[in-house]
């Protein structure tokens, strides 16, 4: 392939180097083994990466079989080629920091378009969904130990906890900065022009100028 792989297509060719299956056993992998907390992935974006890699001979279709009324499945292998591709650009994604760029951090970078206590208050629903979202990971976690699982199997699930756990220490402190004062920007300039004004007092009866 002349493009690097992308996150789905060597969550393919890791699973196809267990064992050759068809794309409806790779979703039930994926779902087993929770690659889609790693992975973005969506139904018709597999059947598209793996179309692309056959394409691409980094994979090769074995066979063809129907059961009774369902649709053909195909049953694919991965080839030498693809199990090359995969060693060389898992190699790349451990050994090389990407430049990414999380929603979470354009919205730092402009925490002064809105008043301290509304980034407070805004930062606290946060750190409530983090909670949920760190304690789903670490269910998941729990549930695939409880399978057998063995633990280079996890590391991403671990590292997904580590990672939803640290934002929330994070956003915890600055909350805190925010509610005693520590962190401010009272008299930003941009924040003096660009905070929305206050709204004038709505009249109770609308015909009311």
């Amino acid at each position: 392939m002349s493009r690097p792989l992308t996150p789905l297509a060597l969550t393919v060719l890791r699973m196809l180097c267990d064992s050759p299956m068809h794309p409806y056993e790779m979703q039930q992998r994926i779902r087993d083994h929770a690659y889609d907390h790693a992975v973005k992935i969506t139904h018709g974006a597999l059947y598209h990466s793996v179309e692309r890699l056959a394409a691409s001979g980094l994979i090769e279709p074995l066979e063809t079989s129907r059961e009774g009324r369902r649709p053909e499945r195909t049953t694919y292998a991965v080839t030498a080629a693809g199990r090359d591709a995969a060693q060389i650009r898992l190699a790349e994604l451990l050994r090389n920091p990407a430049a990414e760029f999380p929603l979470f951090g354009t919205g730092l970078a402009f925490l002064n378009l809105l008043s301290e206590d509304e980034v407070a208050r805004l930062l606290r629903s946060r750190a409530v969904k983090l909670e949920a979202t760190l304690a789903g990971h670490q269910a998941a976690h729990e549930a695939l130990l409880k399978q057998g699982l063995d633990r280079y199997k996890l590391i991403d699930q671990e590292w997904l906890i580590a990672r939803a756990r640290g934002e929330l220490e994070f956003v915890r402190g600055l909350v805190d900065d925010l509610d005693s004062g520590g962190l401010t920007w009272k008299d930003d300039d941009v924040q003096i022009r660009c905070h929305p004004r206050p709204r004038p007092p709505q009249h109770d009866d609308e015909g009311t100028s």
